[in-house]
This record gives C-alpha cells, sequence and structure tokens, in this order.
C-alpha cells in the first residue's frame, strides 16, 4: 500500500528559504484545537496530545480503508487581543506581549480524502477509550491564505523576533499590509529536537 506523504505531496507548502519571500498558499483542510497561553505550559501539552492522538486514529482508521498516509507537520496561528496591546509591529509582539496573553490554534494538515466525519469519529475514540477529553474540542478547519510572505527560521524559538524583525523590513518595503494570523510550521519535532536546530517557517498572509 502507497502511503500518502503530503511533506513530498505539497513541497511547496512546507519548504521556505531563509530569507524573506512572496508565496501563494492554496486552500486545505486541518483538524485545528484552539488554547490561549504559555506554550511551555501543560495546558500546551495537552493540546498537542489531543492533536496528535486525533490525527493518528484518523490514519490508522483510513489505512484499514485503503488509504495510508504519514501524519503531518504541527502547525499553528497565532494572535492576541488587538484592543488591548495597540500600536504593536509584527516585529514588537514577540516581544512585548506576555506569552500568556497568546491565543493560537493548532493545525495538522489532512488529506483530501479525510472528511468531517473521520475526525468526528476519531476524536469520540480517542476521548472515551483513551481518556483524552480535550480531543472532543478537536474542530475541522480550512484556511486559504492565499499571497503571504514567509521565512525559514533556524534557531531556538527565543530567537524568533530577529527573523520577524527582517520579515517586518520586507514587507514595508513591499508595502504589504497584514492580512490574517501569523502562521508557524514547525518542521522539527521541538520536543526532541535541540533548540540551535529547529527549523520552523514563518508565515505572514499580506495583501
Amino acid at each position: 500500500m502507497e502511503k500518502l506523504d503530503l511533506t513530498r505531496k505539497h513541497k511547496a507548502y512546507f519548504t521556505a528559504k531563509t530569507q524573506p519571500e512572496i508565496v501563494y498558499i492554496e486552500k486545505a483542510s486541518f483538524i485545528a484545537l484552539r488554547g490561549k497561553g504559555d506554550p511551555s505550559g501543560e495546558a500546551f501539552a495537552k493540546t498537542i496530545e489531543a492533536m496528535y492522538s486525533t490525527a493518528y486514529k484518523i490514519k490508522f482508521a483510513c489505512k484499514a480503508e485503503g488509504n495510508d498516509f504519514v501524519v503531518s507537520k504541527l502547525e499553528g496561528q497565532w494572535w492576541f487581543d488587538e484592543n488591548q496591546f495597540s500600536g504593536q509591529t509584527m516585529y514588537s509582539t514577540s516581544v512585548e506581549v506576555p506569552r500568556s496573553e497568546w491565543e493560537y490554534r493548532l493545525l495538522i494538515r489532512m488529506p483530501d480524502f479525510v472528511t468531517a466525519e473521520n475526525m468526528e469519529a476519531a476524536k469520540s475514540i480517542v476521548a472515551n477509550q483513551k481518556g483524552i477529553q480535550k480531543a472532543t474540542e478537536v474542530e475541522w478547519y480550512t484556511l486559504e491564505e492565499g499571497k503571504c510572505v514567509q521565512m525559514l527560521h533556524v534557531g531556538p524559538f527565543s530567537t524568533e523576533p530577529e527573523s520577524l524583525k527582517v520579515m517586518s523590513a520586507f514587507m514595508d518595503t513591499h508595502q504589504f499590509a497584514k492580512n490574517g494570523l501569523h502562521h508557524e510550521i514547525y518542521l522539527s519535532d521541538f520536543r526532541k529536537t535541540a533548540p540551535e536546530k529547529l527549523r520552523t517557517i514563518l508565515r505572514e498572509p499580506v495583501k
């Protein structure tokens, strides 16, 4: 049985350069789970657990039907209350908005043959058989970002502001305005990879 690998099928989506570039991102479907707070905290870890548990349950169900696939990279959209923290730039938000105030939506991209019904069945099993109640909050999510500025950040999350500053300057030069939520794709498993070796795509929808 051939196993579908989305990182190969959609190579452009999962690839970025170490300098800012303009890309056009297609419509895609995901399982998603929202949360708020410090990503180094327990709540964030439980969100990841629920996401991966649901994704793998979907995978195994599809494999049994002859449609096997590799569970894709973890992704995340990040935002904050712009009324409370007004006047921030893309760069300044990363250093001035407290981590406890960040809201997020974790994402795992799904193949075209996976449906919302597959997700509902999987998350019910995860919650009832594995006792991971957080899985009941997993949602089906469709995203079409269109034109974006993106850049590959290599290194720890703590140095991301350096890359965001470069991206911000690039956007200013091209007179681009923000047109969506800050988006990150975690090419490395940050639970197992040394911080200096982390590879993260930083993506900003623009107009």
